[in-house]
């Protein structure tokens, strides 16, 4: 005889293996969705003035880390590099991020080949004196200062560069592509600061 399942029977089929499956792979779409955006870029809270008025103390900017897989930094540029390579870091501290690193944020004045000159409170780039609309306020006049850049340096200065400790400073200098972590490409809060970042065109 053909037997003849009731609805209550059919209702008491197990649950429990759908929804454990369901979760799991919830969580890992999530986890997946979590490890593509922090490869991708980085969030960081901005703190101190070194970049006045470009960027303020305790905004949070977005870093895009794969800008420079695909071409080389460039005058103008605003980045957040390593301040020191001796250190390496691991596959997940690059994720997260190494606890107590200080990540700095400045821009590329200068690039590979560059040769270098601060003088009387002026920048020069092979000869030429670069015009800054970014700067808080004119340099103070101090020792004059010269690098000739090799293959991999790039100069980075702060736009409130009388209070910004970077490449002039010697346990900084110019920095390597290995130490710079991505390309700021917005500012994202508090929400009424929000915008896309541009980087400066030079006119000479």
């Amino acid at each position: 005889m053909e037997s003849i399942r009731t609805k209550n029977q059919q209702d008491s089929t197990p649950m429990l293996p759908k929804v454990l499956r369901e979760l799991v792979e919830t969580i890992l779409l999530a986890l997946a969705i979590f490890v593509t955006v922090n490869i991708i870029t980085a969030r960081f809270r901005i703190e101190g003035d070194s970049m006045l008025n470009s960027f303020k103390d305790g905004q949070y900017i977005i870093v895009n880390r794969l800008a420079y897989k695909f071409h080389a930094p460039e005058r103008g540029d605003v980045v957040v590099f390593i301040p020191s390579v001796s250190t390496t870091t691991t596959f997940w501290e690059n994720i997260l991020g190494r606890p107590g690193q200080t990540d700095y944020i400045k821009r590329v004045v200068a690039t590979p080949g560059d040769i270098v000159e601060i003088t009387s409170g002026k920048l020069y780039v092979n000869g030429m004196m670069q015009s800054e609309p970014y700067l808080r306020e004119p340099m103070m006049v101090t020792d004059t200062q010269q690098w000739q850049l090799e293959a991999d340096q790039y100069l980075v200065l702060g736009d409130n560069r009388n209070f910004s400790k970077d490449s002039r400073t010697l346990n900084i200098g110019p920095v390597t592509i290995q130490q710079i972590l991505g390309k700021v490409s917005i500012v994202y809060f508090p929400f009424r600061d929000a915008h896309i970042v541009r980087p400066e065109t030079y006119q000479n």
